[in-house]
């Protein structure tokens, strides 16, 4: 679905962008919850299959419902055209499927999500495709990575789960002078605090089923970038390989964005006084957040981020028993792998996400056995203080 130029301030279009109604008028999104459509007549078929005619054919194709989530969310990101999917990481898998074919070369920033890893040192290679994987945050290294047959570059910014910020504007011009496509996995900074597209990427991913949906119901992913590209590369594999997003998920990330504005700044905020609270504490060895001055790429994110991640990271000191004795001590943070929630949620990286990394690799990234990542959500944020602060006492017992 192609989106209208930007004419809106991001609240606006969250609520009102790329709405269809039916004849019926109804004030909420429609749900149209078909797998196909129907015809006036055998040309009107074969008109619509031959693309003469715009309308929607099958819903693994392209849904109503599905098709107002993708106007919305390119109008928010300002992007061209979006693609809706069934999962974050189906959307990270068609962004790199789009861009190679035997015999072509990706490189990837190493601090990846366990399941993007994969794909990039795994799949990509069983294919033909070969892969490098660099340090992000070292431009030298994605200089000397980058070859006449790179087709593509791959990075979150921050990462996942060190908040590592790469710079995106100066990878992308490494990628464009071999003509390959930078893909921005942008889920931690979301769309509101960091736009990819205007730093010179190509490609944005996310995983909707993140801040998107925001409230722990279901599942989705969308692909953005020029509509040359999604039409071209993308629309292609989505028809023939299946991924397709279940109109009964886009209406609820539907209704998800429109109060995504609310709930990341309220987060945000929230996980910006807990890094504070956090920071000092005797058991932290060490604290991670972009929205600080002690960031290790902190001048970076004031430059490329409107404002910090709803997510923070920090090592207790005592390694894994003493992660572990915090995480079971909270009470109002709950244990889980997902983040964005209107819940706080935590999670031990080296023994849920990133568990598949071989040890080294871990060590490598910073993941160490006592670290542990915070997703902020929507609680009072003394209430959370309080739990965490006492959650970290615990874990020095």
């Amino acid at each position: 679905m192609t989106s209208t130029t930007r004419r809106w301030h991001p609240e606006t279009a969250l609520v009102h962008g790329g709405t269809t109604r039916s004849p019926f008028g109804e004030t909420s999104e429609a749900m149209f919850l078909t797998q196909g459509f129907v015809y006036d007549s055998a040309e009107a078929a074969e008109a619509r299959f031959n693309g003469d005619d715009p309308g929607f054919v099958y819903s693994r194709y392209a849904n109503p419902t599905v098709a107002m989530f993708e106007a919305r969310i390119a109008e928010l990101e300002g992007a061209e055209a979006a693609r809706g999917t069934a999962s974050g990481m189906a959307a990270v898998n068609l962004a790199l499927m789009a861009c190679c074919k035997a015999g072509d070369h990706v490189v990837a920033a190493k601090a990846l999500f366990g399941s993007c890893r994969y794909i990039v040192e795994t799949l990509l290679p069983r294919m033909g495709v070969a892969s490098t994987l660099v340090d992000g945050t070292d431009l030298d290294q994605w200089r000397a990575a980058i070859r006449p047959e790179t087709v593509a570059c791959f990075l979150e910014s921050p990462t996942n789960p060190t908040l590592e910020v790469i710079d995106i504007a100066a990878v992308a011009e490494m990628a464009h002078k071999v003509g390959a496509r930078l893909i921005v996995d942008n889920v931690f900074a979301t769309p509101l605090w960091q736009s990819p597209l205007d730093l010179g990427a190509d490609v944005v991913v996310y995983s909707a089923t993140k801040h998107i949906d925001g409230q722990g119901r279901c599942l989705g992913g969308a692909v953005l970038s020029d509509a040359e590209w999604i039409a071209d590369e993308v629309m292609p594999l989505i028809k023939h390989t299946g991924p397709a997003m279940s109109p009964f998920n886009a209406w609820v990330l539907l209704k998800g964005l429109e109060t995504l504005p609310l709930r990341v700044t309220r987060q945000t905020e929230t996980a910006a006084v807990l890094a504070d609270r956090i920071a000092d504490h005797p058991a932290v060895a060490r604290l991670i957040y972009p929205g600080r001055a002690d960031h290790p790429q902190a001048d970076l994110a004031r430059r490329q981020m409107k404002a910090g991640s709803t997510m923070l990271a920090f090592e207790v000191a005592g390694g894994k028993q003493a992660a572990f004795r915090f995480a079971n001590a909270l009470e109002i943070v709950k244990l889980s792998n997902n983040l964005g929630d209107a819940k706080s949620l935590v999670t031990h990286p080296a023994t849920t996400t990133h568990q598949s990394l071989k040890e080294e690799a871990r060590a490598e990234l910073g993941i160490t056995d006592g670290l542990l990542r915070l997703s902020v959500g929507l609680e009072n944020a003394e209430d959370l203080a309080t739990d965490i602060l006492a959650a970290l006492d615990a874990a020095r017992d």
